[in-house]
């Protein structure tokens, strides 16, 4: 007689240890992402009693990020839209000039970041994508193409997010749970949990949201209203997403100060 232990099940021991190493990439993921959502100024931010309008600033990537973030993508708007609509120049032949405007700007905002011994990661990474972006549409010769890496980054964050949550571990929860000091210990309270959950949903639309409005713009050639949904999509509908997720983390983080007596 063969014995019924069924081979290849695992055993009570081998259950435990696979849901302690899975808490455990999870924790190491977490806190990786913490990590540099603190030194963006989100820790501040979450653990902010007050909604601080500097610590939302900070957060955002402050003034100097804001305008390395937006002002490239506006300059290239601004030459292609005036060149095409008032210039009477084919778009292929303001195409140039434009990522020329584009790439320039943001090589300036580095060299200034440099010059000034700032953080660079921010505007080196702004200028990888710049260039990125430019070289792609300078290869198929459409300008629409400057803006299409935009979605393989929105549908990557979405597809990441997405599947956080199927697995049971929405990465927004990773991420406060470390910022707030709590590690992975809100997973135990369904409060918590369920809030992470809604506020890894938020995000998951923030990014789809993004496609869902762009996309389309991108398949019918239109240019102008493709670049102005980018920057109106961009950091003010970041902010807006940040504003209620500081709402939503305060709500279930409340203050540790008790009134005296």
């Amino acid at each position: 007689m063969t014995e019924a232990t069924g081979a290849g099940r695992p055993e009570p021991d081998d259950d435990a240890d696979a849901a302690g190493e899975s808490a455990s990439d999870a924790g190491e993921f977490g806190r990786a992402f913490a990590a540099a959502a603190e030194k963006s100024g989100l820790g501040a931010l979450a653990r902010d009693e007050k909604l601080s309008g500097r610590d939302l600033l900070t957060a955002v990537g402050g003034v100097r990020g804001i305008l390395e973030a937006l002002l490239p993508g506006l300059v290239f708007l601004i030459v292609y839209s005036s060149l095409t609509s008032f210039a009477g120049q084919d778009a292929q032949a303001a195409l140039i000039p434009a990522l020329i405007a584009s790439v320039g700007l943001a090589v300036v905002f580095t060299l200034v970041r440099v010059a000034t011994k700032g953080q660079p990661t921010q505007a080196i990474a702004g200028l990888i994508g710049v260039l990125a972006s430019a070289a792609l549409a300078l290869w198929t010769g459409n300008a629409r193409d400057n803006y299409v890496l935009g979605f393989f980054t929105n549908a990557a964050y979405a597809l990441a997010l997405i599947v956080s949550l199927l697995v049971r571990w929405p990465a927004i929860g990773l991420i406060v749970g470390f910022l707030m000091g709590d590690g992975v210990a809100w997973r135990k309270d369904r409060r918590k949990y369920r809030a992470m959950q809604f506020l890894t949903l938020v995000w998951i639309g923030l990014f789809v949201a993004r496609l869902a409005v762009q996309v389309p713009f991108y398949l019918a050639d239109n240019v102008e209203a493709l670049g102005a949904m980018r920057l109106l999509m961009g950091v003010p509908l970041y902010a807006l997403v940040l504003v209620f997720s500081w709402l939503v983390v305060r709500a279930v983080y409340p203050s540790a100060k008790q009134p005296t007596e």
